[in-house]
């Protein structure tokens, strides 16, 4: 039992223990390795100056949005791919790379500040809660849109939501108004554009992207063109900007054979990676033409490569984008994201393929269009190859790094018929709008052709026709009259593609434009 006194003097003695404690402590900081790790860390010059422009900037600024900004021009400073991610943003990317969101399966078109339904989605929330192609929304819950200056981004906002939620949609159709309570599913965003035979023993597939569901959307174009006859192959590879890695690398192992690499990935903090064949592909034999151009970026880069490199596939079309850096993808805490290079990759010779970056990220871009303005796009030798390293691939062909996917031949972008005048005929969605309305009054003459092959061999826009699209192009404040025969041809080329898509979907839309596409000809004479 502690006596009196000792009681006494104990908050004094506790008092003295606790002192020299810190003493020996701040003594021990300063003269250990590491001293700091007791210390605060000094401000960075960042976060001083977002503290003074929120302290002493004489306007209201929103403080996220600036530095949204500084961190953005920080990554320029590393590479063009390396970007910062807003939360607001985040989800529609992330959507993308998905393959699906959350929404009632409508395609629409602004019509006279109105939005009417121009497509409903096959078994879709919309068709089973009886929404028919022509209505036009009036309602979409409590908000009025129509003669509301509604614009494609508020109306994808009101459709889209979270999953099994419902939307109260008030429609006109007939002069009719009815209200319908649409529930909310999941709606595919498509990788595979189209998938059909141009012939009893070619196949044409095009990818318009790489998502997680493209490898599953890809093999099942594939099996069904397989029991439809499939011997020769033309994958159209244009206008695709790649996109998720792991699925380009699935989809070359259909193509190549045994263990062979398709591709590595290096990086500073990240050792060699090797992508290798791992199973026996479904069209590890026939005939593989490859359709590029120079918006074929990143990961349709690898699957090309990996093509080329094994002389596997003829490439045709123009040279590519020329990426060959990889990101991964951070969450961050306000839920935001960074998407940050950490490797490059490398075709299986060896070959990085990544366009130089030193001049900045405008430089960087501009390069693209400039191979308009330098002839590149028109002329074969006009193609700036870097010829300081050359490649051979296992056949002895000669193949080029630095600067994207040179092909095996070259087919000069196709500018006949196309001018400023057209231009904005396809900038204001003209074309898109006018063959909605003809396919509305023409509804049950174009539902009597049994499928797209028909259609593209017996119909024809009439002068009648065409008078009534200069008509309405006249409207977006187009003149026509004068439009000469190369134009017309390819207007009304573009015209009947467009209404067999309004038919068929996508698969309806290549299958009458590539009739007269130099690319798909170009393949087809390859092939044969």
């Amino acid at each position: 039992m502690i006596n009196k006194k000792l009681q006494v003097w104990l908050p004094l003695l506790f008092s003295l223990i606790m002192i020299v404690g810190m003493y020996v402590g701040y003594y021990m900081r300063d003269n250990m390795p590491g001293k700091n790790f007791f210390s605060r860390e000094k401000r960075r010059p960042i976060q001083e100056i977002m503290d003074l422009v929120q302290s002493k900037y004489l306007d209201e600024v929103s403080l996220d949005s600036v530095a949204d900004a500084g961190i953005q021009a920080m990554l320029n400073k590393l590479d063009p791919h390396s970007v910062f991610i807003p939360a607001e943003d985040l989800q529609e990317i992330n959507e993308d790379i998905d393959g699906k969101f959350f929404g009632i399966g409508v395609e629409f078109t602004i019509i006279n500040d109105t939005l009417n339904v121009v497509n409903v989605l096959k078994d879709g929330p919309s068709q089973k809660a009886g929404v028919e192609v022509g209505d036009k929304f009036i309602n979409v819950n409590d908000s009025l849109i129509a003669g509301n200056k509604i614009d494609n981004e508020k109306a994808r906002k009101l459709l889209r939501g979270d999953f099994n939620t419902k939307v109260d949609i008030r429609i006109l159709r007939n002069n009719q108004s009815k209200l319908l309570s649409v529930t909310r599913g999941v709606i595919p965003l498509k990788s595979v554009d189209a998938a059909y035979m141009i012939d009893a023993t070619v196949g044409y597939i095009r990818l318009n992207k790489f998502s997680v569901t493209t490898y599953k959307e890809f093999m099942t174009a594939l099996t069904d063109l397989n029991k439809k006859g499939l011997q020769k192959l033309i994958l159209d590879l244009r206008d695709n900007g790649g996109g998720v890695l792991d699925e380009a690398i699935e989809i070359a192992d259909e193509f190549l054979e045994g263990d062979k690499l398709i591709t590595y990935t290096e990086g500073k903090h990240l050792p060699k990676k090797e992508y290798r064949c791992r199973r026996q592909g479904q069209f590890e034999k026939g005939a593989l033409v490859v359709l590029a151009d120079e918006n074929t970026a990143s990961a349709s880069e690898v699957l090309l490569g990996a093509l080329q490199d094994w002389d596997r596939a003829t490439i045709v079309g123009r040279r590519t984008f020329g990426k060959g850096l990889v990101q991964d993808q951070y969450d961050l805490s306000d839920g935001s994201a960074l998407r940050l290079t950490v490797a490059r990759y490398y075709t299986p010779i060896g070959r990085s393929i990544q366009r130089s970056y030193k001049n900045g990220e405008k430089a960087y871009y501009d390069e693209v269009s400039n191979r308009f303005k330098d002839g590149e796009t028109q002329y074969a030798d006009s193609v700036k190859n870097d010829t300081s390293k050359v490649f051979k691939t296992k056949n002895g062909k000669k193949v080029y790094a630095s600067g994207g996917i040179t092909p095996d031949y070259f087919v000069a972008l196709d500018t006949s018929g196309f001018t400023k005048n057209t231009a904005r005929i396809y900038s204001k969605g003209t074309i898109n709008n006018f063959t909605y309305q003809y396919y509305l009054q023409n509804k049950t003459q174009l539902l009597a052709y049994k499928n797209s092959k028909e259609f593209s061999t017996n119909f024809l826009l009439s002068d009648a026709n065409w008078k009534q699209f200069v008509a309405f192009a006249a409207k977006d404040s187009v003149n026509l009259n004068s439009t000469t025969i190369k134009e017309k041809n390819k207007l009304t080329n573009v015209i009947k593609a467009t209404l067999a898509r309004q038919l068929w979907r996508n698969d309806g839309y290549f299958e009458v434009i590539n009739l007269s596409d130099l690319e798909v000809k170009k393949a087809l004479e390859v092939l044969k």
